[in-house]
């Protein structure tokens, strides 16, 4: 599949362009792994081309921006809000 360069891909076809899973990438951008992402709006996510390969080329570097949760942090959504106390 021919990608055009400057073309924002949806999950799928990145996946695709990548061998992957969706699911891999998303899991990926949830533990902030993985290729840089870009959100649109709230929700929509879109990956460039260019991102999707600095990442082929060197896997093992952070490339979401996002710190990865270091042993016994919290992530994802609920990172942000206090811990609740056990009774």
């Amino acid at each position: 599949m021919a990608i055009e360069r400057n073309r924002l891909l949806r999950t799928m076809a990145a996946a695709e362009h990548l061998t992957l899973a969706p699911s891999t990438l998303e899991r990926f951008r949830q533990q902030g792994r993985g290729p840089r992402f870009v959100r649109l709006g709230g929700r929509a996510i879109r990956y460039r081309f260019e991102d999707l390969e600095a990442w082929i080329d060197d896997p093992d570097t952070n490339e979401t921006g996002r710190r990865p949760a270091a042993a016994g942090e919290r992530s994802g959504k609920d990172a942000d809000q206090p811990k609740k106390r056990r009774r």
